[in-house]
């Protein structure tokens, strides 16, 4: 009885902090959104959030077809997240912190002091 007791306080304990960890990548989206001169609720809303951030990165509204798709979708979800680090002037390995600690490295982006680069040229290193 009470090992069933302490399994289920470990699985709530988890549980929590899984949201936890959500809710912190969510603001920290948010403030992305906000520093690309976009409404941070925007973030918020699936589907349109990728419509959103293709217009951050600048990159066409079809895009969002390609993440519909099997293979594809996975790589171009990885391709946004990288235009998304350069946008911000990062690299590809603040990309790899993005993608697999998106707890830390989102609201980093959004609460540091990186600023939003509007010229692609500047942004993605095209001469």
């Amino acid at each position: 009885f009470t090992r069933a007791i302490f399994v289920l306080f470990g699985i709530s304990a988890l549980k929590l902090i899984i949201q936890v960890g959500i809710v912190i990548t969510l603001e920290g989206i948010w403030k992305i959104y906000t520093k690309a001169g976009q409404k941070g609720w925007q973030a918020l809303i699936p589907i349109y959030r990728f419509l959103v951030w293709l217009k951050i990165i600048k990159k066409p509204e079809y895009w969002i077809l390609l993440l519909f798709l099997p293979i594809v979708s996975i790589v171009y979800s990885i391709w946004m997240v990288n235009l998304l680090a350069k946008r911000f002037g990062k690299n590809e390995s603040y990309t790899l912190g993005l993608l697999f600690l998106p707890f830390i490295f989102y609201p980093r982006l959004g609460f540091g002091p990186e600023e939003y680069i509007e010229d692609t040229k500047e942004a993605y290193g095209v001469a």
